[in-house]
Protein backbone atom coordinates (compact mmCIF):
# COMPACT_ATOMS: atom_id res chain seq x y z
CA UNK A 1 0.00 0.00 0.00
CA UNK A 2 1.15 3.75 -0.28
CA UNK A 3 3.03 5.04 2.36
CA UNK A 4 0.86 8.02 4.30
CA UNK A 5 2.30 11.48 4.18
CA UNK A 6 0.37 13.60 6.25
CA UNK A 7 2.66 16.29 6.42
CA UNK A 8 4.30 17.91 3.46
CA UNK A 9 8.03 17.94 3.99
CA UNK A 10 9.85 21.12 2.46
CA UNK A 11 12.25 20.25 0.69
CA UNK A 12 10.74 16.69 -0.24
CA UNK A 13 13.15 13.89 0.17
CA UNK A 14 14.39 13.21 -3.48
CA UNK A 15 16.51 10.45 -5.21
CA UNK A 16 17.37 11.02 -8.74
CA UNK A 17 18.62 8.32 -11.48
CA UNK A 18 19.59 10.47 -14.02
CA UNK A 19 22.86 12.43 -13.40
CA UNK A 20 22.26 15.87 -15.21
CA UNK A 21 18.93 16.08 -13.17
CA UNK A 22 21.26 15.62 -9.29
CA UNK A 23 23.25 18.71 -10.65
CA UNK A 24 20.18 20.44 -11.13
CA UNK A 25 18.47 19.37 -7.82
CA UNK A 26 21.19 20.29 -6.21
CA UNK A 27 22.10 23.42 -7.07
CA UNK A 28 18.80 24.74 -7.03
CA UNK A 29 17.38 22.92 -3.92
CA UNK A 30 20.09 22.58 -1.36
CA UNK A 31 18.64 19.60 0.70
CA UNK A 32 16.41 17.88 -1.12
CA UNK A 33 18.99 14.99 -2.36
CA UNK A 34 18.77 12.22 -0.39
CA UNK A 35 19.83 9.90 -3.11
CA UNK A 36 21.91 9.90 -6.32
CA UNK A 37 23.53 6.85 -8.49
CA UNK A 38 27.17 6.51 -8.80
CA UNK A 39 27.14 7.83 -11.94
CA UNK A 40 26.15 11.33 -10.05
CA UNK A 41 29.36 13.14 -10.45
CA UNK A 42 28.21 16.64 -10.22
CA UNK A 43 28.17 18.91 -8.31
CA UNK A 44 31.63 17.34 -7.31
CA UNK A 45 31.05 17.69 -3.39
CA UNK A 46 27.54 15.97 -3.23
CA UNK A 47 26.92 14.04 -0.25
CA UNK A 48 23.89 11.36 -0.52
CA UNK A 49 23.35 7.96 -0.27
CA UNK A 50 24.46 5.88 -3.60
CA UNK A 51 22.04 3.77 -5.10
CA UNK A 52 24.05 1.97 -7.57
CA UNK A 53 23.68 2.55 -11.60
CA UNK A 54 20.92 4.06 -13.76
CA UNK A 55 20.36 0.76 -15.11
CA UNK A 56 20.64 -1.23 -12.14
CA UNK A 57 19.59 0.77 -9.34
CA UNK A 58 19.26 -0.60 -5.60
CA UNK A 59 15.71 -0.82 -5.71
CA UNK A 60 15.40 -1.73 -1.89
CA UNK A 61 18.07 0.85 -0.46
CA UNK A 62 15.55 3.50 -2.50
CA UNK A 63 12.80 2.67 -0.50
CA UNK A 64 14.64 2.26 2.75
CA UNK A 65 15.58 5.85 2.03
CA UNK A 66 11.79 6.93 2.12
CA UNK A 67 12.31 9.29 -0.71
CA UNK A 68 8.56 11.81 -1.73
CA UNK A 69 10.27 11.80 -4.91
CA UNK A 70 12.46 9.65 -7.56
CA UNK A 71 13.34 11.54 -10.73
CA UNK A 72 14.02 9.44 -13.80
CA UNK A 73 14.14 9.26 -17.80
CA UNK A 74 12.38 7.15 -20.19
CA UNK A 75 15.84 6.18 -22.22
CA UNK A 76 17.76 6.36 -19.32
CA UNK A 77 16.44 4.33 -16.50
CA UNK A 78 14.76 0.63 -16.93
CA UNK A 79 10.83 0.54 -16.79
CA UNK A 80 10.91 -2.88 -14.75
CA UNK A 81 12.90 -0.78 -11.61
CA UNK A 82 10.46 2.23 -12.00
CA UNK A 83 7.73 0.09 -11.51
CA UNK A 84 8.92 -1.19 -8.41
CA UNK A 85 9.19 1.78 -7.00
CA UNK A 86 5.74 2.78 -7.49
CA UNK A 87 4.36 -0.10 -6.47
CA UNK A 88 6.02 0.52 -3.21
CA UNK A 89 4.20 3.81 -2.85
CA UNK A 90 6.55 6.22 -4.07
CA UNK A 91 6.22 8.91 -6.77
CA UNK A 92 7.92 8.71 -9.90
CA UNK A 93 8.50 11.55 -12.18
CA UNK A 94 10.13 10.06 -15.83
CA UNK A 95 11.00 12.78 -17.92
CA UNK A 96 12.03 12.85 -22.04
CA UNK A 97 14.17 15.01 -23.37
CA UNK A 98 15.05 14.61 -26.99
CA UNK A 99 15.55 18.07 -27.83
CA UNK A 100 16.74 21.22 -26.00
CA UNK A 101 13.42 22.50 -25.69
CA UNK A 102 12.08 19.36 -24.25
CA UNK A 103 14.91 19.66 -21.79
CA UNK A 104 13.96 23.06 -20.82
CA UNK A 105 10.34 21.92 -20.11
CA UNK A 106 11.36 19.32 -18.22
CA UNK A 107 13.64 20.86 -16.14
CA UNK A 108 11.19 23.29 -15.10
CA UNK A 109 8.97 20.44 -14.30
CA UNK A 110 11.09 18.73 -12.38
CA UNK A 111 12.29 21.52 -10.24
CA UNK A 112 9.02 22.81 -9.63
CA UNK A 113 8.20 18.80 -7.90
CA UNK A 114 10.62 19.78 -5.94
CA UNK A 115 9.39 22.65 -4.49
CA UNK A 116 11.41 25.17 -6.07
CA UNK A 117 10.70 28.18 -8.97
CA UNK A 118 12.50 28.74 -12.01
CA UNK A 119 16.19 29.15 -10.99
CA UNK A 120 18.27 32.08 -12.55
CA UNK A 121 20.74 29.65 -14.52
CA UNK A 122 17.81 27.99 -16.49
CA UNK A 123 17.23 31.72 -17.99
CA UNK A 124 21.04 32.65 -18.22
CA UNK A 125 20.90 29.12 -19.97
CA UNK A 126 18.29 30.02 -22.29
CA UNK A 127 19.86 32.97 -23.74
CA UNK A 128 23.13 31.25 -24.21
CA UNK A 129 20.90 28.78 -26.33
CA UNK A 130 19.68 31.88 -28.10
CA UNK A 131 22.47 32.36 -30.79
CA UNK A 132 25.29 29.90 -30.07
CA UNK A 133 28.27 30.08 -32.13
CA UNK A 134 28.48 27.68 -35.65
CA UNK A 135 31.66 27.00 -37.47
CA UNK A 136 31.97 29.22 -40.63
CA UNK A 137 30.88 26.89 -42.80
CA UNK A 138 28.57 23.66 -41.89
CA UNK A 139 30.48 20.19 -41.44
CA UNK A 140 28.93 17.01 -42.30
CA UNK A 141 29.87 15.21 -39.11
CA UNK A 142 29.31 11.52 -37.14
CA UNK A 143 29.55 11.92 -33.70
CA UNK A 144 30.54 8.37 -32.12
CA UNK A 145 29.27 7.51 -28.85
CA UNK A 146 30.95 4.30 -28.11
CA UNK A 147 33.58 1.96 -30.08
CA UNK A 148 33.76 -1.68 -30.13
CA UNK A 149 31.52 -2.01 -31.53
CA UNK A 150 31.19 1.53 -32.89
CA UNK A 151 27.94 3.77 -32.00
CA UNK A 152 26.73 6.79 -33.28
CA UNK A 153 24.06 9.39 -32.84
CA UNK A 154 21.26 8.55 -35.06
CA UNK A 155 17.52 10.67 -35.64
CA UNK A 156 15.81 12.38 -32.75
CA UNK A 157 18.27 13.12 -30.30
CA UNK A 158 19.41 15.49 -27.52
CA UNK A 159 22.94 15.76 -28.44
CA UNK A 160 21.99 15.98 -32.09
CA UNK A 161 19.55 18.75 -31.91
CA UNK A 162 22.19 20.72 -29.58
CA UNK A 163 25.02 20.42 -32.84
CA UNK A 164 22.57 21.12 -35.28
CA UNK A 165 22.29 24.10 -33.18
CA UNK A 166 25.37 25.26 -33.46
CA UNK A 167 25.70 24.32 -37.27
CA UNK A 168 26.86 20.46 -37.44
CA UNK A 169 25.19 18.49 -40.00
CA UNK A 170 24.86 14.86 -38.00
CA UNK A 171 25.46 12.33 -41.26
CA UNK A 172 23.23 9.75 -39.33
CA UNK A 173 20.20 11.92 -38.38
CA UNK A 174 18.15 10.84 -40.66
CA UNK A 175 18.73 6.90 -39.60
CA UNK A 176 16.49 4.69 -38.67
CA UNK A 177 17.62 3.87 -35.32
CA UNK A 178 18.63 6.29 -32.65
CA UNK A 179 21.93 5.01 -31.35
CA UNK A 180 23.21 2.83 -34.83
CA UNK A 181 26.08 0.79 -35.22
CA UNK A 182 27.94 2.01 -37.55
CA UNK A 183 31.33 -0.02 -38.94
CA UNK A 184 34.21 1.73 -38.65
CA UNK A 185 34.83 1.24 -42.36
CA UNK A 186 31.95 2.87 -43.41
CA UNK A 187 32.56 5.61 -41.08
CA UNK A 188 36.15 6.02 -42.66
CA UNK A 189 34.07 6.13 -46.52
CA UNK A 190 31.31 8.33 -45.59
CA UNK A 191 33.00 11.56 -46.54
CA UNK A 192 32.72 13.24 -43.16
CA UNK A 193 34.18 16.95 -42.55
CA UNK A 194 34.12 15.99 -38.70
CA UNK A 195 34.28 13.85 -35.93
CA UNK A 196 32.75 14.83 -32.71
CA UNK A 197 34.21 12.34 -29.92
CA UNK A 198 32.89 13.86 -26.02
CA UNK A 199 33.97 11.90 -23.15
CA UNK A 200 30.83 10.21 -22.39
CA UNK A 201 29.43 7.35 -22.12
CA UNK A 202 32.75 5.94 -24.21
CA UNK A 203 35.74 8.48 -22.77
CA UNK A 204 37.48 9.26 -25.99
CA UNK A 205 40.55 10.95 -25.33
CA UNK A 206 43.18 12.34 -27.57
CA UNK A 207 44.91 8.93 -27.50
CA UNK A 208 41.33 6.43 -27.96
CA UNK A 209 39.30 7.75 -30.86
CA UNK A 210 41.14 9.91 -33.18
CA UNK A 211 43.70 7.79 -34.36
CA UNK A 212 40.61 5.71 -35.95
CA UNK A 213 40.21 8.24 -38.45
CA UNK A 214 43.51 8.93 -39.83
CA UNK A 215 44.89 12.53 -40.34
CA UNK A 216 43.24 13.50 -42.91
CA UNK A 217 39.56 13.87 -41.15
CA UNK A 218 39.33 17.02 -38.69
CA UNK A 219 38.43 15.42 -35.02
CA UNK A 220 36.28 17.49 -32.01
CA UNK A 221 36.76 16.37 -28.57
CA UNK A 222 34.25 17.41 -26.80
CA UNK A 223 32.80 17.70 -23.12
CA UNK A 224 30.10 14.99 -22.71
CA UNK A 225 28.75 16.99 -20.19
CA UNK A 226 28.28 19.76 -21.95
CA UNK A 227 26.78 18.11 -24.85
CA UNK A 228 24.98 15.05 -23.34
CA UNK A 229 23.51 16.89 -19.83
CA UNK A 230 20.76 18.91 -19.45
CA UNK A 231 21.46 21.22 -16.23
CA UNK A 232 23.30 23.73 -15.02
CA UNK A 233 26.02 22.83 -17.81
CA UNK A 234 23.88 23.93 -20.47
CA UNK A 235 24.60 27.86 -19.45
CA UNK A 236 28.35 27.46 -20.48
CA UNK A 237 28.05 24.48 -23.05
CA UNK A 238 27.17 26.78 -26.22
CA UNK A 239 31.20 28.64 -25.39
CA UNK A 240 32.91 25.00 -24.24
CA UNK A 241 31.65 23.31 -27.77
CA UNK A 242 31.76 26.24 -29.85
CA UNK A 243 35.66 26.71 -28.84
CA UNK A 244 36.39 23.10 -29.72
CA UNK A 245 34.36 23.04 -32.96
CA UNK A 246 36.40 25.97 -33.85
CA UNK A 247 39.39 24.28 -32.99
CA UNK A 248 38.71 21.23 -35.15
CA UNK A 249 37.34 22.85 -38.24
CA UNK A 250 40.20 25.55 -38.73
Amino acid sequence: MPRARTVPRTPPRVVSLVPSLTEAVAVTVPGALVGATDWCSHPGDLDVTRVGGTKNPDVPRIIALAPDLVIANEEENRAPDLAALRAAGIEVLVTEVRTLDQAFRELRRVLAACGSAQPRWLDEARAAWSDPPRPALRPRAAIPIWRRPWMVLGRDTFAGDLLARMGVDNAYAAHAERYPRVPLEDLRSAGLDLVVLPDEPYRFTPDDGPEAFGPGTPVALVSGRHLTWYGPSLTEAPAVLGAALRTACR
